[in-house]
């Protein structure tokens, strides 16, 4: 079994490459024709995975991943499992920066399968943010697409002055929740 390294190729001018690693087909690739609908000055290239490692006879022509957003849909156990069990495939330099967790289906709380708390706490193990959306909207899908973008263009290194590592430090939350409980 490979591990998915952050540093391991050259960054390519002008270029971004995400992975969306999730177990819903679907929703994996209606969001990530919304992503390529959106204006860039770079090139973007989606990579799309149900889940990890990566076929390594591919690892030759596979292009630098800048970013992963793990898609766990709150309405499969399955969704949620997939997600823990490639987590360990990933290199721990992608989690400086380069990790995200989308969660999808939250709104609809009488038909999630997974706590909330417990993807909060996954993100918080592995100190990446999770943004929590609706795919289903068209406008919710276009504003998190539109975000997952400005992110992938940081981690990617083309936002002049911000690095990937220094973004996680903004999103991440700066109170110790605990610090409430004395």
């Amino acid at each position: 079994m490979s591990t998915l390294t952050a540093f391991d190729k050259l960054p390519t001018l002008n270029s971004a490459a995400i992975l969306l690693v999730g177990t819903d087909e679907i929703f994996q690739k209606q969001f990530a024709e919304t992503i390529l609908t959106e204006t860039q000055d770079l090139k973007i290239n989606i990579h799309l995975a149900d889940s990890l490692p990566l076929p390594p006879e591919r690892d030759h022509i596979r292009p630098r991943i800048d970013l992963i957003v793990f898609m766990v849909n709150m309405e499969s156990k399955h969704s949620y499992s997939n997600i823990e069990a490639s987590l360990v495939h990933v290199d721990a330099n992608f989690f400086l920066g380069k990790v995200c967790f989308l969660a999808t289906g939250a709104g609809r709380l009488n038909q999630i399968s997974v706590e909330v708390n417990a993807v909060l706490k996954l993100a918080d193990l592995y100190c990446s943010p999770v943004l929590f959306c609706e795919l289903e909207c068209e406008t919710i899908r276009i504003a998190t697409a539109q975000r997952l973008l400005r992110m992938l263009q940081i981690c990617a290194g083309h936002m002049s002055g911000v690095s990937a590592l220094s973004f996680s430090s903004l999103t991440k939350s700066s109170i110790d929740d605990s610090s409430f409980l004395a």
